[in-house]
């Protein structure tokens, strides 16, 4: 199901095309990496927390770490990931294929600035042997994202 909500979502933005499917795992950076035979710096992984307003998404680059000082400078809140069971029910994907396509309503999702340094990244699509190929553009366009963020370090 999860899939599907992806793929119609980008469907419906005319980028139904870029979606890659696979036999193989992508559910993990350098599986997805694996998979797509890139750097796993392009791989767009989307990491979801929970803060005072709901569900949060915030997308970055494959080798990329969430920095707890500068997430609370931009959240007002220290980074509480979500469980696995919390990220299927207030997300709408299972671990592994969490994109930002196709998300359950009040899901505010961020895109990291650790993303602008490639031309072309590559977020999963709601499972966990699929993945999306977008520029930077398609991606701002194909998400509803609420802005831009710099809340990682590159590793």
């Amino acid at each position: 199901m999860s899939f599907e909500a992806a793929k119609k979502h980008l469907e419906n933005r005319g980028l139904g095309d870029k979606i890659k499917e696979f036999t193989i795992s992508s559910a993990t950076v350098e599986l997805a990496a694996k998979a797509l035979s890139t750097a796993p710096a392009h791989i767009a992984k989307s990491i979801t927390f929970t803060v005072d307003s709901g569900p949060i998404m915030v997308v970055c680059a494959g080798d990329a770490k969430v920095n707890n000082s500068k997430f609370k400078a931009q959240f007002n809140t220290k980074a509480k990931m979500l469980t696995a069971e919390q990220v299927e029910n207030l997300i709408g994907h299972q671990v592994g294929g969490v994109c930002p396509f196709g998300v359950k309503d009040g899901v505010k999702i961020f895109l990291d600035e650790s993303l602008k340094r490639f031309e072309i990244v590559y977020p999963a699509c709601g499972n966990s042997k699929s993945a999306v190929a977008l520029t930077i553009a398609e991606l701002e366009s194909s998400c509803d994202y609420v802005e831009w963020v710099d809340v990682c370090n590159i590793q």
